[in-house]
């Protein structure tokens, strides 16, 4: 018998089985062949403690400390670049990123490649970090085995009862006294099965595609590129950018595939501002950023139920936000006092989707 049964084995779902592995038994089931195969997988990995709602940057400062102790980050940089055009909504952004505008040439010395033709406005962030992500999934995993728990793949939940106790059918049988609903795009399906209130999960897709270095040239020290009102962004990644169209496109729950007309429109609007054309797209992806009616964390107990935790609703914060996230999640399972605002914690709460 299991005191946490964690379902899902993304970040969201390690993270909250490191934490509770402390606290009890933990036993994670993820239905791929691997972990971290959907969302956590095919992440632009970023993190800027200024990005997101509220309640998502109380989430990021809290877990600075944990990234930066466990050498998780590298420096990367924020660019914001607006069109001669996006005056006002440059503005807007530099405001809500906390970044800071600097002028064309020295944005220009940052990436070489920009279009002075069509930028207008450059902005500048030097706060935002690489998340070793491979590293941050297998030392959460590395913990939960190290406190005795399991980490199974090929798990897919397809039943589950309660009695006294949580019974769930995967390709095994497993009891447990808690359930931690961390499944991602499919949160609200296992909730149906354990007769939990869905929240009204939104999987949106976004899509990305790997190009050469524009130009041949060394694209490891430029920052991630943004443009304005996020309607693309550019990231280095092992030599190679990595382009997005930064699409929100609500999709059933899928193993997602990028959508060439958006992918395409996407590298459109990127190439518009810069010199180097997109000749060749050496592959592309796609990935579902899972957003609550609200678009921020669902985090702890079911106010029906306190034994069906929820760790969901994580949309493109999920690794930047786990080490508090799943803190949170512990210390509202077992009773501990959380070390986050009151404010933050009701809203990140079940209970708010429940009114």
């Amino acid at each position: 018998m299991i005191d946490f049964l964690v379902i899902g084995g993304g970040i969201a779902g390690l993270s909250a089985g490191a934490r509770l592995s402390a606290h009890g038994s933990v036993t994670v089931l993820e239905a791929e062949d691997a972990l971290g195969y959907h969302a956590s997988g095919r992440s632009a990995a970023l993190f800027e403690e200024g990005y997101g709602p509220p309640s998502v940057v109380e989430l990021n400062k809290a877990s600075a400390e944990f990234f930066f102790s466990g050498d998780y980050l590298t420096p990367r940089g924020l660019m914001l670049v607006g069109g001669k055009d996006q005056k006002d909504q440059f503005s807007d952004d530099v405001a809500s990123l906390r970044m800071r505008e600097i002028p064309l040439q020295d944005a220009l010395s940052r990436i070489p490649i920009l279009n002075m033709e069509t930028v207008g406005y450059a902005a500048i962030s030097e706060g935002a970090f690489d998340i070793d992500t491979d590293r941050v999934l297998q030392d959460f995993a590395r913990t939960i085995r190290h406190n005795g728990g399991s980490v199974l793949t090929r798990q897919k939940v397809i039943g589950i009862q309660k009695d006294e106790l949580w019974h769930v059918e995967a390709h095994q049988s497993f009891e447990a006294r808690n359930i931690v609903n961390a499944a991602g795009a499919w949160v609200d399906e296992i909730a149906n099965m354990a007769g939990i209130p869905p929240i009204g999960i939104i999987p949106c897709r976004r899509s990305m595609a790997r190009i050469p270095a524009p130009g041949g040239l060394d694209v490891g020290g430029w920052p991630m590129m943004l443009g304005v009102g996020e309607t693309w962004y550019a990231k280095p990644d092992a030599g190679k950018l990595l382009v997005s169209p930064a699409e929100a496109e609500p999709v059933a729950p899928q193993d997602a595939y990028a959508d060439d007309m958006v992918l395409a429109e996407g590298l459109a609007r990127y190439e518009e501002m810069v010199t180097e054309p997109v000749t060749r797209v050496e592959v592309n992806w796609a990935g579902l950023r899972s957003f609550s009616p609200d678009g921020t964390l669902v985090l702890g107990p079911d106010p029906a139920d306190p034994s069906f935790i929820w760790s969901a609703g994580q949309g493109g914060y999920g690794f930047q936000t786990a080490p508090a996230a799943s803190k949170l999640v512990a210390d509202l399972t077992i009773g501990a006092e959380p070390d986050l605002p009151a404010q933050t914690i009701a809203e990140l709460s079940p209970e708010r989707l429940r009114q």
